[in-house]
């Protein structure tokens, strides 16, 4: 039991967030850019699941015959971390960059920097599409948006206070 926001009582179910998942149509070339370009490791290489375990875990999602490509990026080794995954014998729709952060569902991923301008300069260099034509200060962090080769938003964070959370960062935090 924890306590909630709003003071009532709640059974914890849900314990942490394992990952976030990013579907892309050629694993390899995804797993370098985010190491080369990002700087994340490559924390689990890239694999390839099918046979009746991934059957059983994705049938119901995807169609048969159920292959998955995977690789696990991120800074650190815990669950906070980005699966690139692919599906060879089923390809999906090309990225629909006319998505608005403002329709419902997943809009953006947060990554923390410790320089927003240095990385923000670092990704330029790159080539990386920016959202927004510098950086702003807004809720005690700084940020500036870009997207990923595959059409994925990003949200670069740096914070002011490197112990509390990124939500944390306002000074009523």
């Amino acid at each position: 039991m924890v306590a909630g926001v709003h003071g009532a009582v709640a059974v914890a179910v849900i314990t942490g967030i394992a990952h976030t998942a990013v579907c892309v149509p050629d694993l390899d070339a995804a797993v370098e850019w985010y190491e080369s370009v990002l700087g994340l490791q490559v924390l689990s290489p890239p694999y390839r699941m099918e046979g009746d375990a991934i059957t059983r875990d994705m049938g119901e999602l995807v169609p048969p015959p159920v292959v998955v490509r995977a690789a696990i990026v991120g800074v650190g080794h815990d669950d906070h971390v980005l699966e690139l995954i692919e599906y060879p014998e089923h390809r999906g729709a090309p990225t629909d960059t006319t998505v608005r952060l403002t329709d419902a569902g997943i809009t953006h991923v947060g990554l923390v920097c410790d320089d927003v301008d240095a990385t923000r300069a670092r990704l330029a260099h790159h080539d990386v599409e920016f959202l927004t034509a510098g950086v702003a200060d807004v809720a005690g962090v700084r940020t500036t948006w870009f997207r990923d080769p595959w059409g994925v938003v990003f949200i670069l964070v740096q914070k002011r206070h490197a112990d509390r959370p990124y939500w944390r960062q306002h000074a009523g935090g």
